[in-house]
C-alpha cells in the first residue's frame, strides 16, 4: 500500500487517542493482567469455593491478552510507518 493509499484510511480522534493511551503500558503488564486474572480466578474458586465468582475474574484473561495483542499491532505498525517516511 503506498503512501497516497495510506493517508485516505484515517483513524477517528478518539480511536487515535486511546491507542497513544494504551501504547504508553508496555506489553508484558497485559499479560502480567492476565495472569493475575487467572491466579484470582484460581484463587476464588478453590479456596473460597465460589465458582461463579472465579469464572467472572478467569474471564477477563482472554480480553486482556487481546488488548496487549492490539497494543503491540499499533506499536509494529507506528514503527513501520515511521521507518517508511524516514
Amino acid at each position: 500500500m503506498d503512501v497516497n493509499a495510506r493517508e485516505e484510511i484515517r483513524e477517528g480522534n478518539i480511536t487515535r487517542q486511546v491507542e497513544q493511551q494504551t501504547a504508553k503500558i508496555p506489553s508484558i503488564n497485559w499479560l502480567a493482567l492476565a495472569v493475575g486474572s487467572m491466579g484470582i480466578s484460581f484463587v476464588t474458586e478453590i479456596f473460597f469455593k465460589r465458582r461463579a465468582l472465579g469464572n467472572f475474574f478467569g474471564l477477563w484473561a482472554p480480553s486482556l491478552l487481546l488488548i496487549g495483542v492490539y497494543n503491540k499491532l499499533v506499536k509494529l505498525e507506528a514503527n513501520m510507518e515511521r521507518s517508511l517516511l524516514h
